[in-house]
């Protein structure tokens, strides 16, 4: 019997009326406002105007959805495509199910629309909503949290999370208490932002270079956390695809970061980032 654990919610959905109000949606919904916010007090401090960033967010945001939900469907087709299984799961976004690669490269391209309509250097944007970006991942996660989702392997530790019967996997149906990757995940988002916000100020990180840093220090997290988990995920080489990935686009990050600070240190010029400051 465990002396202490972090007990999941009953439920996930509450109904007013015939409207169901989903907590995956709102934790979504609450990352994406902090995300704003905060990316827009530091685009302005960069010397851009008050408005842009919400503005771009509003052809980034759509575009990262549906990359998110992409990337989840492709790179876990049997769950919806395998025999005995509804293909019409794959749009219920609602149950959960979004990739950060798909939706950061997705995302990426709604970005790219929306500076190019406004004016503005894709990569100071990007500088700007980077922690941004991670504070709203760390509120996301916890939407897995209300799903009984994306958690651990079994754990007897006081900080275990109870999963109920239902959402347990079939190889351990009597084990209560797993590791809440769901919280790990969150509380390194956070120190991501924390670490992007203190650079970013003792270095003047410019030129896309504090963009790559949150997705360099959130990959190494993501590795770690990956490794931990038990949903059902494609291996090669003994790895999870997502920690191939992490592989991948921190391999990437790092070398943009350094190549970047080479050829364009420091930071944009104020007065250029963005027009309709001026």
């Amino acid at each position: 019997m465990e002396l202490a654990y972090i007990p999941s919610p009953s439920r996930g959905v509450l109904h007013l009326g015939p409207i169901p109000l989903r907590a995956y949606a709102f934790c979504i919904i609450i990352g994406v406002v902090v995300a704003v916010w905060l990316g827009g007090k530091r685009w302005v401090a960069r010397g851009g105007a008050k408005h842009t960033v919400g503005d771009i967010a509003v052809w980034a945001v759509p575009f990262g959805l549906v990359g998110g939900r992409l990337y989840h469907v492709i790179t876990d087709h049997q769950l919806y495509f395998a025999p005995g299984k509804n293909p019409w799961n794959a749009f219920k976004i609602w149950e959960g199910g979004l990739g950060i690669w798909g939706a950061i490269a997705l995302g990426a391209v709604g970005a790219w629309i929306g500076a190019r309509r406004r004016g503005v250097p894709l990569p100071a944007w990007a500088d700007a909503v980077a922690p941004g970006i991670a504070l709203a991942q760390a509120c996301g996660r916890w939407g897995n949290w209300f799903n009984q989702e994306l958690y651990g392997k079994p754990t007897t530790l006081p900080w275990g999370l109870q999963i109920d019967p239902a959402h347990r996997p079939p190889d351990t149906p009597d084990l209560a208490t797993y590791h809440p990757t769901f919280l790990y995940e969150s509380l390194w988002c956070v120190g991501v932002a924390a670490l992007v916000i203190w650079a970013d100020r003792r270095f003047r990180l410019g030129h896309g270079r504090a963009f790559a840093l949150y997705v360099a220090a959130y990959t190494v997290g993501r590795f770690w956390i990956e490794y931990l988990r038990v949903d059902e995920a494609h291996y090669f080489l003994g790895l999870r695809l997502n920690d191939w990935t992490s592989i991948v686009v921190f391999a990437g990050a790092v070398a943009y970061f350094v190549v970047v600070g080479r050829l364009r240190p420091g930071r944009e010029d104020p007065d250029s980032i963005d027009p309709a400051a001026h």
